[in-house]
Order: structure tokens, then C-alpha cells, then sequence
């Protein structure tokens, strides 16, 4: 599992905001640091938008803010937000289009139990934590 440019710049465009709670809207080019083409950029956050994760506020001061407080924001909700529901087989999100041994495979409940780790994981980091860096490997 490998998360694409996407994840990534939608993961760090939510700390950049984060970062600047408090501070109004940030227009695109205030993310010059990420390194992200604007276009991109703005692409990003509308997905983000209509994942209800960021708003847009129109006019001279306009630009981008969270829409809620970065510790009610989860990693997963970001993922899941610029990538889809994360599950490692098929058989996990969609039985109906699973293989034909989905049924009786005996793989199936590894995929489940790593699905809802890899989940339960993500659902516990906050936004709040990323921007201090409250990440330490002992988490449980």
C-alpha cells in the first residue's frame, strides 16, 4: 500500500492549515512552500472542500481554512478524503466483486484485521497531532 502525490500534498496542505489556525484563510499562495503547482494545489482543495475537511472563503482576504478544529480532523478522514476507503483486499469493501474464493478464503479475515488496524490507527491521529508532532512510535 503506497499512498500517491495526491494523499500526500492533501495530508500536507491540511497541516499547513492547521499550522495557520487562527490566522484566516490562506490563499494558494501562502502553500508556496509545499512546492505544489497551484493548479494541483487548487484541485486538492476542493476535494478537500467537498469532503467538508477545508472551506473556501471568496474575496481579497479570501483563501482556504479548516472547517472544523484540527483535533476533530483524523488522518483517515484526509486519506480517505483525497484516496477512497482504505482496505487491503476487495473482499474487505466490495464481497460482491471479490474473487470467487472470497467465501471460503482463508486469507480473507487477515485482510479484514489489518483493514481495521491500518483504520483504528489512522482514526486515532488527529491533525492536532500532526502539527505537534504527537506521534510517538508507543502509541496504542
Amino acid at each position: 500500500m503506497k499512498l500517491s502525490t495526491r494523499g500526500k500534498y492533501g495530508l500536507y496542505a491540511m497541516i499547513f492549515l492547521a499550522q495557520h489556525e487562527g490566522e484566516g484563510p490562506q490563499s494558494l499562495k501562502a502553500f508556496s512552500a509545499l512546492g505544489t503547482p497551484e493548479a494541483y494545489l487548487e484541485q486538492l482543495l476542493g476535494t478537500l472542500r467537498r469532503a467538508d475537511l477545508v472551506k473556501s472563503v471568496r474575496g481579497a482576504q479570501g483563501g482556504y481554512q479548516l472547517s472544523r478544529d484540527p483535533s476533530q480532523i483524523t488522518a483517515r478522514n484526509i486519506i480517505e478524503a483525497m484516496e477512497g476507503p482504505l482496505n487491503f483486499s476487495d473482499c474487505v469493501s466490495e464481497p460482491e466483486h471479490a474473487c470467487n474464493r472470497s467465501v471460503n478464503c482463508p486469507a480473507k479475515g487477515v485482510w479484514e484485521y489489518l483493514t481495521g488496524q491500518v483504520n483504528g490507527l489512522l482514526d486515532g491521529i488527529t491533525l492536532e497531532d500532526m502539527v505537534e508532532n504527537n506521534l510517538s512510535s508507543d502509541r496504542r
